[in-house]
């Protein structure tokens, strides 16, 4: 990574986590004028993505650090930790307000929102700022290739939701009285950052448990190392993910009665091949004489694909 990249993605992660704190300043004020749980839901969403933005910007600090000795594989598993917590902080705001919601709507005497020109003005600066941010995440993630400014910007892309949410729950309660719009939008509200958190908990918990990369990855390396000059078969192809770093453990099969340096040679080509396409990938390629059979007493049977 060059410097000029780094320092983009590090203003990338920089204006996130100020767009969110800005956003979660914003929004409590709001919840607090307004007493609106449409509100509280946009407000927990930011919360979220104030602890979503600093984790990211760790993860892009921390990319140019070269691995030490007791962490030879680096530290990247401390994302998939902390996004393991804030799947479970998720839950638990979500289900507050979501019960919130249901006591109000089962009750029908949901309180109508105060001050409802003061929260939209609040939701419409938000959507403003996130869709900001979203435009500069993905100019960045073009120019860099990173992939977590591209997932932050996906992430905000579908918190502008639960935004417009709160906004028109607001405009319904200003102009036609609706009080139980609030309680119906932050219900749903409060079922998207279920849905959210509970996808991105799993995928924490597959990195941790050294769950291979998704079929996707998978089939893209097999092409770039199956049509790649000089290698006539490949087995043993193992990936597993470490946050945003990508491990990939391959055998390649090349002809046996060239020298060290051209099979050296065609190695490196192939491990810069993946790279370009898998830049967050840490890439180790062993090398096999193509027909070799293996030695019985072997523990790990190659299989040839």
């Amino acid at each position: 990574m060059t410097v000029s990249h780094h320092r983009l993605n590090l203003s990338a992660g920089i204006a996130s986590v100020t767009v969110a704190l800005v956003l979660v300043g914003a929004k409590f004020w709001a919840f607090g004028q307004t007493g609106s749980l449409a509100v509280a839901a946009a407000l927990a969403d930011s919360a979220l993505d104030l602890m979503m933005s600093l984790g990211g910007l760790a993860a892009i600090a921390y990319a140019a650090k070269p691995a030490d000795a007791d962490h030879a594989f680096g530290h990247n598993a401390a994302e998939d930790l902390a996004a393991l917590a804030q799947s479970l902080i998720i839950i638990a705001s979500a289900g507050v307000i979501g019960g919130a919601a249901i006591l109000r709507l089962v009750a029908g005497n949901s309180p109508m929102p105060a001050q409802e020109s003061k929260g939209i003005a609040v939701m419409v600066v938000s959507i403003l700022l996130t869709g900001a941010l979203v435009w500069w995440q993905r100019r960045v993630a073009r120019l860099t290739g990173n992939r977590v400014v591209a997932a932050d910007s996906l992430h905000y892309v579908g918190d502008l939701v639960p935004n417009v949410g709160a906004l028109l729950a607001l405009v319904a309660s200003a102009r036609f009285g609706l009080g139980q719009v609030d309680s119906i939008v932050a219900l749903g509200a409060a079922g998207m950052l279920i849905i959210g958190a509970v996808r991105i908990g799993r995928a924490a918990w597959h990195a941790l448990m050294d769950r291979q990369a998704d079929p996707s990855t998978l089939a893209g390396i097999e092409r770039v190392v199956a049509d790649f000059p000089g290698v006539l078969g490949y087995h043993d192809l193992k990936t597993r993910q470490s946050g945003s770093r990508l491990f990939v453990n391959l055998h390649i099969e090349l002809d046996g009665t060239q020298t060290l340096d051209e099979a050296h040679s065609i190695g490196a080509a192939l491990r810069r091949a993946i790279l370009a396409d898998y830049p967050q990938a840490d890439v180790l390629i062993h090398k096999d004489p193509h027909g070799v059979t293996p030695h019985p007493n072997d523990p790990q049977k190659e299989d040839p694909s």
